[in-house]
């Protein structure tokens, strides 16, 4: 009985650009207004830059980690044989030797995790104890976790959010996803190639300006902040090439940092760590530069 549930869930995760559910007016309700979440990505004065980055990152994994976790069993090696994104995007694996891996989504994802969970407990890079300084290239390793992290929605709402619909968690998957948008575009931490394949459900959102920017959001660059001006546009991660999107990680390891934004951004959904340590530790993956 359990095998037949599970090959009807298989079978119903069926991957297609059209029509786009999750474009359609009854769905595009959100948790929090946009206004709300437009002061949640401001970097308050005083604060510094990198624990921002940090915190806002610790809160993105967790509840993406969250909200994949609900519709988990249906995302399947069968259901989901390939990485899949809107507009026919594949995202491969890439290992440390530049290697392209092609792996099914459950197996990417977890791959994803797996990485982001490690990196973001590392003290080394993720510090919590007093006197410990984040590294030079911290700004370059959210960059990379971010990335990951949007090809996770990508796929969510590609191949599940009809799932995600079913379990009534749409507003909650949509307040996340504007909630990375307006902080991406805020200090431009993700590429705009990685996140032209869901710009259609940021103008549903009306996260958009008149001009094509995202409304109300004033660029901001790591060098512009250090030096005390916010009027400069940062630079983006450069690794989108189109339907084969290089998606490779860093190795990295353990200890605890804790998130005040992950609280501040609680949406209803249950609290529980849904990833779940993988059956297949994932490759040697390249760290980032």
């Amino acid at each position: 009985m359990g095998k037949a549930r599970r090959k009807d869930r298989e079978s119903s995760s069926v991957c297609t650009d059209e029509p786009k559910l999750y474009l359609e007016e009854a769905f595009l309700e959100r948790k929090l207004p946009d206004i709300d979440l437009r002061v949640l990505v401001d970097l308050p004065a005083g604060l510094d830059y990198n624990e921002w980055l940090a915190s806002h990152t610790i809160a993105f994994f967790d509840h993406i980690n969250l909200v994949y976790g609900t519709i988990s069993e249906f995302c399947t090696m069968s259901g989901c044989p390939d990485m899949t994104g809107p507009q026919l995007r594949t995202y491969l694996w890439f290992d440390e030797k530049g290697k392209k891996t092609r792996v099914a989504a459950p197996q990417y994802i977890d791959y994803v995790m797996t990485f982001t969970q490690k990196t973001i407990t590392d003290e080394s890079i993720f510090p919590t104890k007093y006197a410990n300084e984040f590294p030079s290239s911290f700004e370059s390793i959210v960059r990379k976790i971010l990335r990951l992290l949007f090809h996770v929605l990508a796929h969510v709402y590609h191949c599940h959010f009809r799932e995600v619909v079913l379990l009534n968690l749409h507003a909650h998957l949509n307040c996340l996803f504007a909630h990375l948008t307006l902080f991406d575009a805020r200090f431009r931490l993700i590429d705009s190639h990685e996140t032209e394949i869901l710009h259609d459900l940021v103008v549903a959102l009306k996260l958009l300006d008149g001009g094509g920017g995202t409304a109300g959001a004033t660029v901001t660059s790591a060098s512009s902040i250090i030096a005390g001006n916010t009027n400069t546009s940062g630079g983006g991660d450069d690794n989108c090439t189109g339907a084969g999107i290089q998606s490779s990680s860093g190795n990295i390891g353990e200890p605890t940092h804790t998130s005040s934004i992950a609280t501040s951004l609680s949406t209803g959904i249950s609290t529980e760590h849904h990833h779940e340590t993988p059956q297949q530790p994932p490759p040697q993956i390249a760290s980032a530069q």
